[in-house]
């Protein structure tokens, strides 16, 4: 997890909120297994559900997170840029 990102839930002491980004980091690599998924895609309909529904937990997760989060994990969750919401969540 990004520093920043550990600094803010040390800051407001909220260990569930690790729990909550790993959530998130797990939903958002979900989502792209899904995209490259290329037997899923021979079922659109059952592929349009399994993106769905990964896009509601991701949105779930979101709404979980403190106002003071990270404004650039904030601003990448808002525009749907996903890879760098995971990139940003996943440890350099």
């Amino acid at each position: 997890m990004n520093e920043r990102l550990r600094e803010t839930a040390r800051r407001f002491k909220l260990l569930p909120m690790e729990k909550i980004l790993a959530d998130l980091a797990a939903a958002l690599r979900e989502r792209l297994t899904i995209i490259a998924d290329e037997e899923s895609r021979r079922d659109p309909a059952r592929h349009t559900e399994r993106l769905q529904a990964v896009s509601e937990r991701i949105e779930q997760l979101e709404q979980q997170l403190p106002p003071a989060i990270d404004p650039q994990l904030r601003h990448f969750l808002e525009r749907r840029s996903y890879s760098k919401a995971l990139e940003l969540l996943t440890p350099s």
